[in-house]
């Protein structure tokens, strides 16, 4: 397992267009919209919106490494037969689950790096080092959980259908759980189921430490179900297409 994990890191790696939108485009989009946001409060938060962004940009830009990365590439391997050669390792189907998740979740600390660094130089965000320290590995071990959806879709969808599915869920993730725009700015129902959703959650691990708190055991909670769930079902789908081939 360690020398796929080895072997996915080194090809991600690789990839000119993912490491620019896994990886370069988060703190770009952080300037871009935090830009002119300026220091105003986040209605019904104690967080403005230069700290609001950065946990929210931070947050999207790992998603978009380990969701819609591992989906698409699972969805190709798997028409090249690659995945099938892999069937005839040794390799059991939830090291092959666990290498994708944590080879994803790897790559995407640079994103998460980047987005924060940027918001401390460039936008002049300050916090202890501490908190620095601790929204970078919250945000990272929260990536986990979109790593495993990312499997998951990758297995569920067909290669034609994958981007177009990955890119549907990915977008109303983003948008419900409030990555794109504090949820009080959004209608109350929107604001309601929000509350239940992984990017909610996830979002709110870094928010709380932004405010000097331990992060809320719901989002904690939440995040945990998610990754079981989601890291249930690709094993599910993973095992289900082999005895498929």
């Amino acid at each position: 397992m360690n020398t796929l994990i080895k072997l996915e890191i080194v090809r991600a790696l690789r990839n000119k267009r993912f490491m620019f939108f896994s990886v370069i485009y988060p703190p770009v989009l952080y300037m871009i919209i935090a830009g002119g946001a300026g220091s105003a409060k986040v209605p019904g938060t104690a967080l403005n919106l230069n700290l609001y962004y950065m946990v929210s940009i931070a947050a999207f830009g790992a998603m978009t490494a380990v969701l819609l990365g591992n989906s698409e590439r699972i969805a190709k391997e798997r028409e090249k037969g690659w995945v099938r050669q892999l069937r005839l390792t040794s390799l059991p189907g939830r090291g092959y689950v666990m290498a994708k998740i944590a080879a994803a979740a790897t790559v995407s600390l640079p994103s998460i790096v980047l987005v924060l660094a940027t918001a401390g130089a460039v936008k002049g965000v300050r916090l202890e080092v501490w908190q620095w320290v601790a929204i970078a590995v919250a945000t990272w071990l929260g990536s986990f959980v979109f790593a495993a959806l990312g499997v998951a879709i990758g297995y569920l969808a067909s290669g034609d259908a994958v981007r177009p599915v990955a890119m549907l869920v990915f977008f109303v993730l983003a948008f419900a759980g409030g990555l794109w725009m504090p949820l009080t700015f959004l209608p109350d129902w929107v604001q309601n189921i929000a509350e239940w959703l992984p990017t909610h959650a996830y979002a709110g691990l870094g928010q709380s430490m932004e405010v000097g708190d331990a992060p809320r055991a719901k989002d904690v909670a939440l995040l945990v179900g998610y990754l079981l769930v989601f890291a249930g079902l690709a094993a599910w789908r993973y095992r289900k297409d082999t005895r498929k081939a």
